[in-house]
């Protein structure tokens, strides 16, 4: 059995289940690399076991177990550090409450889910722009937070806070809109991919509208100079001492796995490659189970390659019904019925003003994704 449907008057409801499957656990100590911004790698993805074509929706059996990685995850986004972060990042938050008030009229006297509520800023953003009734899911102790935040804004009446996983949760109705701040480093890492998939094929009525609507990852090959030199040149002469001996464990550490710093596009070697596009009305969790490209390229320049930088960008397009919206991202060109989006070059947007876009790439405003730069060693 699920928790109980019912909420209480000040409009926030715990999981039952959550609640069992949190008493008993330890606050995770440590925040992880970078604050533990995401804490669900690909393998934290649940497969959904709906398809949003079918002519009728069946409830999964049951939910999946919440595991200890899960708990880990979740107690992680109870520290307000995190939280600060991602709202004290302008371009993402600014973007998101555009992205709202450019859809109000999709918004407006109609049910919203917002999927990882965190302290419920979105849901919000979505009850000011006239939303009916907002549900705010999170699964983390936040949501306690969030429920005081909504009651000293007035929207009690509004906004319902559910705590508990979208597994687990339980609503009485459809939602015309689901919005989520989903992504995670280099888009699908410790991204909450897999909750919004959920949550559509749950409850999001047939042409209704998610926000954002379509992500694309890209790469591309970069020099880096400065960053080579700062980390290994470094050990050639240390305060007069010839340590060149540390090089090569220097180069070991520093290429072992992937980092995450900001980069500009003068670092880019070549036009972007695009890695994997991302139709949220449409996309499977069985199709990000392995997610794979070939990729060839000349350099623009000539500069030393140090290896390869992945950044993203989301788009918030109309609802899936709507006339001016096929899920073809703007932002590319070069894409045709021939051709899957995979694969293609992104060289220029082809009109700025169709789609709203936030954009994490090197010659855009920075944002806390900053771009993931994997080093090669040599």
């Amino acid at each position: 059995m699920y928790g109980s449907t019912g909420y209480s008057n000040n409009g926030y409801h715990q999981n039952q289940n959550q609640q069992q499957q949190s008493s008993g656990e330890k606050r995770s100590g440590g925040r992880g690399r970078r604050g533990g911004r995401r804490s669900r790698d690909l393998h934290g993805f649940r497969v959904s076991e709906h398809n949003n074509n079918d002519d009728e929706r069946q409830e999964p059996k049951s939910p999946p177990p919440c595991t200890d990685f899960d708990m880990a995850y979740f107690h992680s986004y109870a520290h307000v550090g995190i939280h600060e972060e991602m709202i004290k990042d302008r371009i993402r938050t600014e973007t998101y409450r555009a992205a709202i008030m450019q859809h109000q009229r999709f918004i407006e006297g109609k049910v919203v889910m917002d999927v990882g509520c965190g302290t419920g800023i979105l849901s919000i953003f979505c009850a000011q722009a006239g939303a009916k009734r907002v549900y705010a899911v999170d699964a983390s102790d936040i949501a306690v937070q969030a429920n005081e935040v909504v009651k000293a804004n007035n929207l009690a009446e509004k906004v319902i806070v559910l705590h508990g996983r979208v597994e687990d949760v339980e609503i009485d109705e459809e939602v015309d809109v689901i919005i989520s701040e989903w992504m995670g480093y280099m888009l699908l890492y410790e991204s909450m991919l897999g909750s919004v998939i959920t949550a559509r094929d749950r409850w999001l009525k047939r042409g209704g509208l998610i926000l954002p609507s379509n992500a694309t990852l890209y790469m591309a090959p970069i020099t880096h100079p400065e960053r080579y030199n700062g980390s290994i040149e470094f050990w050639r002469n240390v305060y007069g001492i010839n340590m060149s001996a540390m090089m090569q464990l220097a180069k070991q550490c520093a290429f072992e796995e992937p980092c995450v710093e900001t980069i500009t596009g003068e670092n880019v070697l070549t036009w972007p490659h695009v890695v994997k596009h991302v139709d949220c009305y449409t996309i499977q969790l069985h199709e990000l189970e392995s997610v794979s490209t070939r990729y060839k390229f000349q350099s623009m320049m000539r500069a030393p390659l140090h290896g390869f930088a992945f950044w993203f960008d989301v788009e918030f397009s109309g609802p899936a019904n709507s006339p001016t919206n096929n899920h073809t991202p703007s932002s590319l060109v070069g894409a045709s019925d021939n051709n899957p989006l995979d694969g293609v070059q992104k060289k220029k947007r082809a009109n700025p003003n169709e789609a709203l876009v936030l954009s994490t790439a090197p010659e855009d405003p920075p944002t806390h994704w900053q771009q993931v730069i994997f080093r090669l060693c040599s």
